[in-house]
Parts: structure tokens; sequence; C-alpha cells
């Protein structure tokens, strides 16, 4: 059963979607020129941001994701707070194969990999709702499966 939190995230992002556009984008800005020490959190938990080539623009496209360790690997959950479609972010992550983070004051590349049925998604599904629960209900309020993805650090 999904959580009020949950419901009200999917609420919000459904109705009001433009309000949360602008809200990453000024945690973006606090984060960035506090390196960190600002805008780390949402809801108390933390937050890293992901450097996205847009697949259509070619721009680089941030964005604040719920952060989510599995050793030196991030965690990558494109779960549009449970919402019917998949979001834009995760589509162009995909499409690029590669990104940057920024993890307090670090930054660093990275290459995907979307991860199919099995141990391993479990294993990262399992890290990502112990790190934040509402995964569970978002995935909860939609019928498609939300897709996870590993972040891998390369030599950049």
């Amino acid at each position: 059963m999904a959580s009020f939190s949950g419901r009200m995230a999917n609420l919000m992002s459904r109705r009001l979607p433009g309000l949360g556009r602008a809200g990453t984008r000024h945690q973006i800005k606090q984060f960035r020129a506090s390196h960190g020490d600002k805008g780390s959190k949402l809801m108390g938990k933390p937050t890293f941001v992901l450097d996205v080539i847009g697949r259509t623009s070619g721009e680089s496209r941030p964005v604040m994701l719920m952060l989510v360790r599995r050793g030196d690997d991030l965690v990558a959950v494109g779960s549009n707070a449970g919402n019917p479609e998949t979001p834009n972010w995760y589509k162009n992550l995909m499409s690029a194969g590669e990104a940057h983070v920024e993890v307090d004051v670090e930054r660093w590349a990275v290459d995907v990999r979307e991860l199919e049925e099995g141990p391993e998604r479990e294993e990262c599904w399992d890290l990502a709702v112990a790190a934040y629960p509402d995964f569970a209900s978002y995935q909860d309020l939609t019928d498609r499966r939300i897709p996870v993805a590993v972040l891998t650090r390369t030599g950049d």
C-alpha cells in the first residue's frame, strides 16, 4: 500500500509538474553554489546531481536524484513519483549511456547500465527502497515496472 508521502509526491508531480521542475532547478543551484552544503537532502534523505546530455537537445540536463550507493556504484531509479511515463532524464540517460554525477563536493564521470529482471536488479531495488521507502509506494502507484540503472565510475 502506498504511503501518504508517496501519494502526495505522485499527486503533486501529476498536478503541478512545473513546480517540481522549478524546485529541482532551485535545489541544484543551491547545491552547486554551496559545494554540496545546501540542497544535498530531500525530505531528510541524501541526494546527488546527475548531469546527462538530452537525447534531442544535445544539452546538459541536470537532475537531483536520491543517493543510493552500492559499493562504489550509484543506483538510479526512474520512478517519476509513480507516474505512468518513465522520466525524461532516465530516457536521456539510457540514450547517452554515460553521464556525470556530483556527490557532495566530488564530481566524476559514470557509465550507465540498465538492470533487467534478476538478482542484481532485486539487490539494487532493495537498496533503493531501504534508502528511500517511497520508491515502493511509487511502484504501487503505477502499472509500469520502474526502471533501475547502475552508474559506475569511469576513468574521467
